[in-house]
């Protein structure tokens, strides 16, 4: 009996080696590994081919020293960026070399870190936050007064679940903050009213939702394999939902997303024009005065940390003008405008 040849040349049998992937692409792997946010993946995503680039698309482990020293001092330079910047720039670099391609040169620990000086934050005084709502209208409106109400920043807020306002209690709980804390802190007795209006408006976009039977809204980390109908149940509705649907960056559903905070930034913008003000005001700034009026008010440095959500009373004492001279109880500072 002859036994049939075998033709070496006949590669259909044999698996097929799968490309790595992307230098890029495993930057996002990894960052999403580590469950970073949208914004930080965007911004190491876009250094790191800024970098690449800038040395004509050589691969990092290519380059050493002498090449992040170049690009960060032509970012510095001749590009002239600031402190933060530039240090967001070197994160990103290091996060690549150590985090992706895993290695940890000798050189890495000598790179130059900047250190940004302090600075005083921009406060408003208490007609100054009135002339800029009186300016606002509608949800934007309503969602400067929070800002100024509770100290939270502007993504806790644009982020806020309807599960997260206990009216009942009169608190607000914070998710996944800065550093991914929690915290909570109070509901102003003179939002509750526009706050339940609000909930009544987002019930109408969860209504239209579901009655056209759309994708649920995101949610964090792994619940939505968890929890598979969480996405879909009025709790973890968006509190300041958008009025129109977009793609999810990550996933690529098409789904209603939160409110977008460049809508919000223009409108304070404009607020800040319209009551022709000459200080540089932003989202951050309400926060900003929340803590100042506080303290202005007579309010323990300790309870001001705990409602901003501050690890160290350092990052607070920026604030300070009024020490231990608070109650025991907190009334917001919007509650005491006339």
């Amino acid at each position: 009996m002859q036994t049939p040849s075998v033709h070496t040349s006949d590669t259909t049998s044999l698996p097929t080696a799968a490309k790595p992937p992307k230098l890029l692409d495993q930057v996002k792997r990894c960052i999403r590994d580590k469950h970073y946010s949208l914004r930080t993946e965007e911004a190491y995503v876009y250094w790191n081919r800024w970098y690449i680039r800038y040395h004509g698309l050589r691969h990092p482990m290519d380059m050493g020293a002498t090449e992040v020293a170049a690009f960060l001092s032509h970012l510095t330079s001749e590009r002239n960026v600031s402190v933060s910047t530039h240090k967001q720039a070197l994160c990103a670099l290091l996060f690549l070399y150590k985090q992706v391609l895993q290695t940890d040169f000798p050189w890495l620990q000598d790179i130059y870190r900047p250190n940004r000086p302090p600075r005083l934050p921009t406060v408003l005084t208490e007609w100054e936050v009135t002339a800029v709502l009186d300016e606002m209208k509608g949800i934007h409106a309503l969602m400067c007064r929070l800002l100024y109400g509770t100290g939270m920043r502007m993504m806790e807020c644009m982020t806020l679940r309807i599960k997260d306002v206990d009216f009942g209690r009169r608190e607000i709980m914070i998710r996944d903050g800065k550093g991914h804390k929690d915290r909570v802190t109070m509901l102003p007795l003179a939002l509750i009213a526009p706050l339940k209006e609000q909930v009544a408006r987002a019930r109408q976009f969860y209504d239209a939702d579901r009655a056209g039977s759309r994708p649920g809204v995101m949610l964090p980390d792994a619940l939505e394999r968890k929890y598979s109908k969480a996405a879909v149940q009025w709790g973890w509705f968006w509190l300041f939902p958008s009025d129109h649907e977009s793609t999810d960056p990550r996933s690529g559903i098409v789904r209603r997303h939160h409110m977008y905070e460049q809508t919000f930034q223009r409108a304070i913008k404009r607020a800040v024009e319209a009551a022709k003000l000459t200080k540089r005001v932003t989202a951050h700034t309400f926060r900003h005065s929340f803590a100042t009026h506080l303290l202005e008010a007579g309010y323990d440095i300790r309870t001001v940390q705990e409602l901003l959500g501050h690890s160290d009373v350092s990052t607070t004492m920026i604030y300070v003008h009024v020490l231990n001279r608070g109650g025991h109880g907190v009334v917001s500072p919007i509650d005491r405008m006339k």
